[in-house]
């Protein structure tokens, strides 16, 4: 009730402008909890869990890779503000004078913000469920009973539409100054509490205390759970992995849709966007830690259970939280529900007016209604968001995967990021070649890799095709430690759980049956005493997404196992064995899911990509998306005509132009450059060859240098963390 009330005490709306971007009046406080609100979601505390949890501290960069990122926001802030436009959108209808780039630009962000709102609720859903120890809700009104996400979510659905579409921006603004401090409260909140709890259980009890927690913290868990970037043996996050990513959201997050309005382009003052912006993430990456700390707690907590997580890693935060708080009984795991939801509110609000200006503006306005009254936007934007948050609750309820689509958000923005970019800086990029790119990205990308199985089925089983790295098992003879035994007495559970289950489902089964399906029962374990510690890695499928199948004589794919390897090689050191494997030759295999069609080009070059890691063929693909854009845009635009002369003087002049809080004083600064489009050239760093980078002023360099001290600073307080107790 307490934000829809503040959707009603923000009605004042008469303009587009005041319903998306508040009327260009935030100051920092509110552009600062903007930037953080909107951008830290439900999604990024529940897949910041489901990461860490299999990859250990590591699995943090899921969502911390933007870390290194937060500095250069010192420019975008500027950059969204000087734009001096609604949506971004319109931002490349200036700069390629195309109304239709608009049209492509809605329908891509359209496709983005589905994607990211489905994952915000699909994460709520998840764990707001599993919260309440209700997975199921009763309907008398239907007489049907279904999943209680089928409930949570249409309803935190109902809310954020309520209150965004009755006040706009300015009752997103508000709500997240609220919510982001709920946010914060959910991120620390568990640490201390877990850190006793698991002292007064596995600790000294005398010792008790947050140090004898992160004392038995290092006692349960393996020392490569503490890893800030893993190896390859351990965790998909490599150095390399997190490289990649780190470029992805440098180039991604500027065609983010709604980072024009948190970016800057609702604030009332260049120095409000930029510090606003910067401050905002920065305390995201704060709260990240914090949420892989926590996610280790209760890995730590439950590590003689194997069953709490392993039935869907995607509720960890929902069982820290049961974990942790729940034998305190004060109603602290409800606290837990609604800051969860508060996340999700105040990302959801700022994504759904984003899409709301797209639709109007750029497919409305453009071509159906370029007359109406801004009464008539208005009304027009607050349909469009209803209609957005509907399909995005339904969308939420269909998808299951959170890290899958946490990618994809991830990869989306490749379509558009070379033309903005290079269009940002370079004068001699030409519309065509912006087109030309765009259609390129779409179908290299993301539809010939989907389409191309379908076209051509003999694709999946072209041995060339199918192949996957050796599968390298290494044997370690060491003392088993209080993680060790613990571990295996959870597997010893989980295999006991597994074979009655089966037996119950199909009836009595002889030893050897079972023995067949589910393999030999693990064997207890005794505290030092020495055992095989045995992990395996390898065998990844090169060049299809979900992996390959065995075909056997009934012709039915089943996965693969290690009834289908076969041993070739075998060596010893001291203690340790390591035992190489392929896949038996004899097997017929089948490749499944979407084709990697731009790993094809490695393989043009000579290049073996059989015996990588999963962590370096993705950073392989993920550079391969990232390069080939730019490199087919700058050709194209060195061999289509040239764009308007006249139109980019008026673009490069503008964004030159600082910008004025005063808006009447900003249009006369505007008129005066636009008249003078030499205005400027000074600023130039590069005044050649059609670039158009800007000189870095003193505070430019500041507050960028000021940004990496930060960054280095948040590195180091995970490091801390991660060795106290050590």
């Amino acid at each position: 009730m307490v934000l829809i009330g503040i959707g009603l005490a923000s009605m004042r709306i008469k303009r587009q402008e005041d319903f998306l971007l508040g009327g260009r009046s935030f100051g920092v406080i509110l552009q600062t909890f903007a930037a953080f609100g909107a951008g830290t979601g439900s999604q990024d505390i529940v897949t910041t869990s489901r990461t860490t949890y299999d990859n250990g501290l590591s699995g943090m960069w899921s969502i911390f890779q933007l870390v290194f990122v937060t500095p250069f926001y010192w420019f975008y802030g500027i950059w969204f503000r000087r734009m001096r436009h609604l949506t971004l959108g319109d931002w490349f209808v200036e700069r390629f004078q195309s109304k239709a780039m608009g049209v492509a630009y809605t329908a891509y962000a359209i496709a983005y913000m589905l994607t990211l709102l489905g994952l915000n609720f699909l994460a709520v859903g998840k764990v707001v469920g599993l919260l309440g120890g209700v997975e199921e809700i009763n309907l008398p009104w239907f007489g049907i009973t279904v999943p209680a996400e089928y409930v949570v979510t249409p309803t935190i659905g109902l809310v954020v539409t309520v209150y965004a579409v009755l006040g706009g921006l300015r009752a997103a603004y508000w709500t997240d100054l609220l919510q982001g401090v709920c946010i914060m409260v959910l991120s620390v909140i568990l640490i201390p509490a877990g850190l006793n709890a698991l002292a007064h259980e596995f600790g000294d009890p005398e010792a008790a205390g947050v140090m004898e927690g992160f004392r038995v913290l290092h006692q349960q868990l393996p020392a490569e759970s503490f890893e800030i970037f893993g190896s390859s043996r351990t965790s998909l996050f490599t150095l390399p992995y997190v490289v990649a990513i780190t470029l992805m959201g440098l180039l991604g997050v500027a065609v983010q849709p709604f980072l024009i309005s948190i970016g800057g382009g609702s604030a009332k003052s260049e120095n409000a966007a930029r510090i606003g912006l910067m401050a905002g993430t920065f305390m995201k990456r704060l709260c990240t830690i914090g949420w892989a700390m926590t996610t280790l707690i209760v890995v730590a907590m439950t590590i003689d259970d194997a069953t709490t997580l392993t039935a869907d890693p995607d509720g960890a935060w929902g069982v820290a939280t049961q974990e942790i708080l729940g034998p305190f009984h004060l109603g602290l795991v409800g606290l837990m529900a609604a800051c969860l939801m508060a996340a999700l509110m105040s990302s959801a609000d700022c994504y759904m007016l984003a899409i709301s200006g797209l639709v109007v503006r750029n497919v409305y306005a453009a071509y159906i209604n370029p007359d109406a009254s801004e009464k008539t936007y208005v009304l027009a934007s607050r349909l469009a968001g209803i209609a957005l948050m509907t399909a995005a609750v339904i969308v939420a309820l269909w998808k299951d995967d959170l890290f899958e689509q946490v990618k994809m958000c991830w990869e989306l923005p490749i379509i558009f990021i070379a033309p903005f970019w290079v269009g940002m800086f370079w004068r001699w990029t030409t519309k065509r070649a912006a087109w030309l790119t765009i259609l390129f990205s779409t179908l290299a990308f993301f539809i010939i890799p989907s389409v191309l199985p379908m076209v051509m089925p003999s694709l999946a089983e072209n041995p060339r095709y199918t192949a996957t790295g050796e599968f390298v098992t290494t044997i370690t003879l060491r003392p088993a430690s209080p993680a060790d035994v613990a571990r295996r007495e959870g597997a010893i559970r989980l295999w006991r759980q597994n074979v009655g289950d089966w037996v119950k489902k199909v009836g009595p089964q002889t030893e050897r049956t079972l023995a067949e399906k589910f393999g030999p029962c693990p064997e207890k374990l005794e505290l030092g005493k020495v055992f095989p510690d045995k992990f395996t890695t390898g065998g990844t499928p090169v060049y299809w997404k979900d992996g390959i199948s065995v075909i056997n004589e009934g012709d039915i794919a089943e996965p693969l196992s290690k009834k289908h390897r076969v041993e070739v090689g075998r060596s010893k050191k001291d203690n340790t064995v390591t035992i190489r494997e392929r896949i038996n030759p004899e097997y017929h295999l089948c490749g499944e899911g979407g084709f990697n069609l731009t790993l094809l080009l490695y393989n043009a070059v000579g290049i073996d990509l059989t015996n990588l890691s999963k962590a370096t063929l993705e950073t392989m693909r993920y550079a391969m998306r990232l390069i080939l854009p730019f490199v087919v845009l700058i050709l194209l635009s060195l061999i289509t005509p040239r764009d308007d002369k006249q139109a980019l003087d008026r673009f490069y002049v503008k964004m030159k132009t600082p910008v004025k809080p005063d808006p009447e004083a900003d249009k006369a600064e505007l008129e005066a450059s636009y008249g003078n489009p030499s205005r400027h050239d000074n600023k130039r760093l590069f005044p050649f060859l059609g670039l158009e980078i800007q000189k870095f002023s003193f505070v430019d360099i500041a507050g960028f240098v000021v940004g990496f001290a930060i960054c280095f600073s948040i590195i180091g307080i995970a490091v801390l963390l991660a060795t106290l107790g050590s």
